[in-house]
């Protein structure tokens, strides 16, 4: 039995049902580890609408779900809180980061963070809201544009990608360290039931009335998870990528979102300069160990040759 689709092939029964049953399943381990939230359903309804609306749609969306792999082990998180298992650093990071980047104020030495609180400007509030935007749409972008023109690329770029974040979680499990606005609000204490905060991006909320920051810091998975910058990382992952795969303009377009996105995260008090050069190695390290990975191991290749297929 099958179900015909306007401009694609047709969906078996079976593929029905093992859809269905994801589906299904995904519910219910979100039900148990984090609870409902509208956030399942709607992932649940883009995801079957994709599938069943063409040959075209099915393809992309089924390209795309190495990237829902990773936003449902992303929200999971929630269920285990990285404090449970290891001591959050506090006073490390930030004495740390004063002793090799400590600039003067008013006598005193302070964090880059410390320091841009004081010498803040509406303008630099609103460029660095900006780049911070830009760490979801110009990957998912990237990646959309390698899917419809590089289909190999693509599945390169987004495995680095699921890659380079599964090992800045091994981080945040083994090192806890809480970001430069935890120890403005509340010292070196450490308060397991913090939620997430907007930090200097408030301003950018403010400036323009809007609560966009807040909205997407309150979904947040874990507040002490600040080394490595992940957000730092992610763009790295384009840059290479983009020069790897000679884009010529788009690159500089690429590199100036990449060194905004390392300064935004100081000046708004989300990361250190150890987190951003944190998130910079973890990013090398993980684009280094899968083009290692895909050179020596033939299941991976025979795994990407398939996968590949399924897309095409």
């Amino acid at each position: 039995m099958s179900f015909a689709l306007s401009k694609g092939a047709p969906v078996t029964f079976k593929n029905f049902l093992i859809v269905t049953l994801a589906a299904v399943s995904y519910l219910l381990a979100s039900y148990f580890l984090v609870g409902f939230k509208s956030d399942q359903i709607v992932l649940i309804c883009i995801f079957y609408t994709l599938f069943y609306a063409s040959g075209v749609t099915r393809k992309f969306v089924l390209g795309f779900s190495i990237f829902i792999v990773y936003w449902i082990i992303f929200d999971y998180m929630k269920a285990f809180p990285n404090y449970n298992y290891k001591a959050v650093h506090l006073s490390e990071l930030y004495n740390f980061e004063k002793h090799l980047f400590g600039m003067e104020q008013a006598g005193t030495i302070v964090t880059p963070n410390e320091y841009w609180r004081i010498h803040g400007t509406t303008f630099l509030d609103i460029l660095t809201g900006l780049f911070y935007l830009c760490w979801i749409p110009v990957p998912l972008g990237f990646a959309a544009y390698l899917f419809f023109t590089r289909k190999r690329e693509f599945l390169y770029f987004s495995l680095t990608f699921v890659l380079v974040n599964l090992l800045g979680f091994v981080v945040y499990y083994t090192y806890p360290a809480a970001p430069p606005w935890y120890i403005q609000y509340h010292g070196f204490h450490f308060f397991k039931a913090t939620p997430g905060n907007t930090a200097g991006l408030s301003k950018f909320d403010a400036y323009f009335g809007i609560s966009l920051f807040k909205d997407i810091y309150s979904k947040g998975s874990n507040v002490f998870a600040a080394m490595p910058s992940l957000h730092s990382s992610y763009p790295l992952i384009v840059v290479y990528y983009g020069l790897k795969n000679k884009l010529g303009w788009a690159n500089i377009f690429f590199i100036t979102v990449t060194v905004g996105i390392w300064f935004a995260a100081v000046y708004t008090s989300h990361h250190y300069f150890l987190d951003v050069l944190a998130g910079i190695t973890t990013a090398a390290l993980g684009i280094a160990l899968f083009n290692l990975i895909v050179t020596k191991s033939r299941l991976i290749t025979g795994w990407l040759n398939r996968y590949e297929a399924i897309i095409q």
